[in-house]
């Protein structure tokens, strides 16, 4: 995409009835729905002239008329901080993240972010996705170790937001939660929006929450705790932790949605205190980018987890 690269799209009958946001991102190339979306909410694509939704529902003979920004340029600065790399070529790079490092700069966190220590690693990171997030497709807290995959260009990044978007990407996880968990197996289908009162959590009892769905199966038992495995059929934020602790098995060490467990329990008492949510992203499959083999790559369990295990 140029600077301001302006173009003009005539609805034939064969786009006839398509979304608009997603209309614009098939026919013009380097610009995702997301983009297309946020566009089109600013004014800068119109149809007949006129402003419409992202959803506007395109009718043939409509004249589509706007301008593509170049992407905004990134002002976070390349940082020589280590990362386990497990796989890189020209379109992906999938890394272990350590836990207790922030995914991308926000406020109060613009430097040793992930962001900026992937910069340093590759340069050529810069504006992808046209946002402050250069190639980050998913996230994983601040707290949480484990499988990322970062996209290297446009395209790719493209192809691996849909594959998130459309669920077809594998995301497994390994937690150890407090309580022994009596069934081998189970699922937790509960609702997930932001917390009716303090706005920095997610709750299943949220007044707009989105549908989520967590599998899990135990690993290995111990006498206060267990270690399970978890599938996220969905990607909400927080979604583990929060559905760990609805079935009342929050997660070790963590400190929001921990309740009182999380500061004083016979769990506790044996592993002492833990720095942070025993939550780490094992594994992650999914397509490549660009040559559609499949892919997948396992994280091994850091060293404070490790450590806990131990103990139990």
């Amino acid at each position: 995409m140029h600077d301001q690269s302006a173009f003009t799209i005539l609805v034939d009958v064969s786009d006839s009835g398509k979304r608009l946001d997603l209309l614009v991102a098939s026919r013009i190339s380097g610009c995702s729905r997301s983009v297309a979306a946020s566009l089109i909410r600013k004014g800068k694509i119109r149809v007949q002239g006129g402003a419409k939704k992202p959803g506007y529902r395109a009718k043939t003979g409509d004249e589509i008329c706007g301008t593509i920004p170049s992407p905004e340029p990134v002002l976070f600065k390349p940082e020589p901080i280590p990362i386990d790399i497990l796989y890189e070529d020209d379109d992906i790079i999938v890394v272990n993240k350590p836990p207790g490092i922030v995914v991308h700069p926000a406020p109060g966190h613009y430097s040793g972010t992930l962001v900026n220590a992937l910069l340093y690693h590759c340069p050529g990171l810069e504006g992808i996705g046209g946002e402050i997030r250069p190639g980050i497709v998913h996230r994983l807290d601040k707290d949480t170790s484990g499988v990322m995959v970062v996209a290297k260009n446009s395209a790719a990044h493209q192809n691996l937001a849909l594959q998130f978007k459309s669920r077809s990407i594998k995301k497994k996880y390994l937690a150890i939660v407090y309580g022994r968990m009596e069934s081998d197996s189970g699922r937790v289908s509960l609702p997930i929006g932001r917390h009716p009162v303090d706005r920095k959590k997610m709750s299943t009892h949220s007044r707009k929450s989105r549908m989520a769905e967590t599998t899990w199966r135990v690993r290995k038992r111990f006498a206060q705790a267990t270690l399970v495995e978890l599938d996220l059929k969905t990607g909400r934020t927080h979604q583990i932790r929060v559905h760990c602790a609805a079935i009342k098995h929050p997660v070790v060490g963590d400190s929001v949605y921990g309740g009182r467990k999380a500061g004083k329990s016979t769990a506790y008492d044996l592993v002492g205190s833990v720095p942070r949510q025993m939550l780490h992203a094992w594994r992650l499959e999914f397509i490549h980018p660009v040559n559609q083999k499949t892919l997948c790559f396992e994280a091994p369990i850091p060293h404070d987890m490790e450590g806990i295990l131990e103990k139990l």
